[in-house]
């Protein structure tokens, strides 16, 4: 049995929402995990014999994926071979239950298996089919294989990344897939919005180029108007000035920002350079980027005197924006991160206690939680299936089918 929450915990915002997640890798389980920690009851389900390869993902402590562990937090487990007769039977009933299904299949996929909008909807037609591919589901690049990678080089986040002489440059980590599921997410809250006026689901069509390319700011809109392609710049800006990384004394690294006038002004007198400030090219924004070298030696030869400890706290005294660059050392043993309650303990029977980052936005009355870490491949199958009616016997038969 999975766990419970306890009897005086109050009801999550998405209590009584019940999400089936049919995909992988790592848009669409992401997106569900959201709606999980907050109250959705999320059933993954994964093939009998090919799970959800976030499960082999990375490093792994006895055997066991740690990063399935955060992916699959708060969600029942049950296998399903989506192919067989047995499998889409099953499926459909569970559909039947369900209010949101989250599917990554290659557009025609479930269509293939007689499991497309037209039979989910004719099954629960308040069922919201959330379908996640890298490039939608009509177009020409529709039935490419689509991953984060791609989308991040398509977007135009990798060209505007990296040093100017450099090549561009992709993040170390799963960037566009994670923007794709905080906006599928989203999409899914807006769809059963509109459903308690229609009445009706509806198909949620997101393709992971498309939520990157959002966040990217007036990218767009300045080529289209001024024919201005954003160039890399490293970690310098065009808008202002001093904004980089420096090196302490002590061989850490800062981050300095100056998006406001008033900031950069305090950043002048702190590091002993006021006279600066009366340069008519201060003034603005675009005017200190401008003029990004003389900044940067003036900021950067201040704080390379000093060490982490003694430049923050310079700064923060002058009222001078700074942090210090983290890895996950830093962030774990941050005091702003504890006091928020950002990392948070979660009890797992497989490897002890699991510290992992806590559910995303904060609540006053009514708070998302981890009920329990990401489960074993097929733990919940039997005890899914049977709340579902199906007699011992019947899931005998599908496993000898080979659909469980």
């Amino acid at each position: 049995m999975t766990p419970s929450p306890t009897p005086d915990t109050p009801p999550a915002p998405l209590t009584g929402l019940r999400v089936l997640d049919l995909a992988t890798l790592f848009a669409g389980p992401l997106c569900a995990t959201l709606l999980g920690d907050f109250g959705a009851e999320v059933i993954k389900v994964e093939h009998p014999t090919r799970p959800d390869p976030s499960r082999g993902h990375g490093p792994a402590k006895d055997g066991v994926g740690l990063w399935w562990k955060v992916l699959g937090r708060n969600k029942r487990n049950v296998t399903l071979d989506l192919s067989t007769p047995g499998g889409r039977a099953t499926l459909l009933r569970l559909a039947t239950t369900a209010d949101v299904v989250v599917e990554n299949f290659r557009p025609g996929t479930l269509e293939k298996w007689g499991l497309g909008w037209e039979e989910l909807s004719a099954a629960n037609p308040r069922l919201v089919l959330t379908r996640i591919t890298g490039f939608g589901q009509f177009g020409p690049y529709s039935q490419r294989p689509g991953f984060g990678t791609l989308a991040e080089a398509m977007s135009g986040f990798a060209a505007a990344t990296g040093e100017p002489e450099g090549p561009p440059t992709l993040p170390p980590f799963g960037l566009a897939d994670s923007v794709a599921a905080l906006a599928t997410a989203y999409a899914v809250m807006t769809a059963l919005a509109a459903r308690t006026t229609t009445g009706r689901g509806q198909v949620v069509d997101m393709a992971i180029i498309e939520p990157i390319l959002a966040v990217l700011g007036p990218q767009l809109l300045w080529y289209d108007q001024l024919g201005y392609v954003q160039p890399r710049t490293g970690n310098r800006s065009r808008n202002n000035a001093p904004r980089n990384i420096y090196r302490t004394a002590d061989g850490s690294w800062l981050a300095v920002s100056t998006s406001a006038q008033s900031v950069a002004e305090r950043v002048m007198h702190l590091v002993g350079r006021p006279e600066l400030i009366d340069e008519p090219w201060f003034a603005t924004g675009h005017g200190r980027a401008e003029h990004a070298d003389l900044l940067d030696e003036a900021v950067g030869g201040w704080i390379a005197q000093h060490t982490r400890t003694d430049a923050v706290a310079a700064f923060e005294k002058a009222e001078a924006a700074i942090a210090p660059v983290y890895d996950v050392r830093d962030i774990v043993a941050d005091p702003q991160y504890q006091a928020l309650g950002t990392i948070t303990e979660v009890p797992d029977p497989e490897l002890g206690p699991l510290r992992m980052q806590n559910v995303l936005f904060r609540l006053s009355e009514t708070p998302g939680a981890i009920r329990w870490a990401g489960r074993p491949h097929g733990a919940d199958t039997e005890e899914v299936l049977s709340e579902l009616g199906l007699t011992p016997a019947d899931i005998a038969a599908l496993r000898t089918e080979g659909a469980l």
